[in-house]
């Protein structure tokens, strides 16, 4: 819930284990094949169908957009100087 929340964005699952693992693989048969333009979409057709797993809370944009905003511009700081990070 957290991340759609976040992210303003519904989550979705695959009932699958490891499907980051599995996420990795198929980004992998994609970069094999990208000389010949394949896209993405096609690499990934064969995989299990996603459940809708959660919504966004109403709201919560309201919450979250400015700390996303914020979280960015500290990310650019300790990109940018690290040592002051420290």
């Amino acid at each position: 819930q957290v991340l759609s929340d976040v992210f303003n964005a519904p989550v979705f699952t695959i009932d699958t284990a490891n499907s980051a693992c599995l996420g990795s693989a198929y980004r992998a048969i994609h970069g094999l094949v990208a000389e010949r333009n394949v896209p993405l979409a096609d690499v990934v057709k064969l995989a299990p169908e996603p459940r809708l797993a959660v919504t966004p809370t109403p709201g919560a944009e309201e919450l979250y957009h400015p700390l996303l905003k914020r979280y960015a511009e500290l990310e650019q700081k300790v990109i940018y100087n690290p040592a002051s990070s420290c």
